[in-house]
């Protein structure tokens, strides 16, 4: 397994999740945050995300909305990056972007969801 990644802010994360010791050959849980300008855009583009195999949900941001998309997946540089290539290019008729990923690794239990 490639550990070996780019200096950017997708290979520092990944990095950081090395080294909270997970297991990058199995598979994690990653939230993927697309932001968007509009209610009726964040919903439209929450059908979107699920038709192509994302869990979502649709929150409040300030004036703003998010789509959080989650998939277990590889978490690989390659992974990564393609899926947030896919996020914007479903995320753009919607006028919205995605602004980057987070996960808890596979170490242990994750955390409840926030409501």
């Amino acid at each position: 397994m490639n550990t070996d990644y780019p200096n950017d802010a997708d290979g520092d994360a990944l990095r950081r999740v090395v080294l909270d010791g997970s297991d990058m050959s199995k598979p994690m849980v990653i939230d993927f945050t697309v932001g968007l300008l509009h209610k009726p855009g964040a919903e439209g583009f929450a059908t979107s995300a699920r038709a192509a195999g994302y869990a979502t949900r649709v929150l409040p941001d300030g004036h703003a909305w998010d789509c959080v998309c989650t998939r277990a997946m590889l978490a690989t540089y390659e992974s990564v990056t393609a899926a947030q290539l896919e996020l914007n290019a479903l995320a753009d008729p919607h006028d919205g972007y995605c602004d980057g990923w987070g996960t808890w690794g596979n170490v242990g239990p994750r955390p409840p969801r926030e409501p």
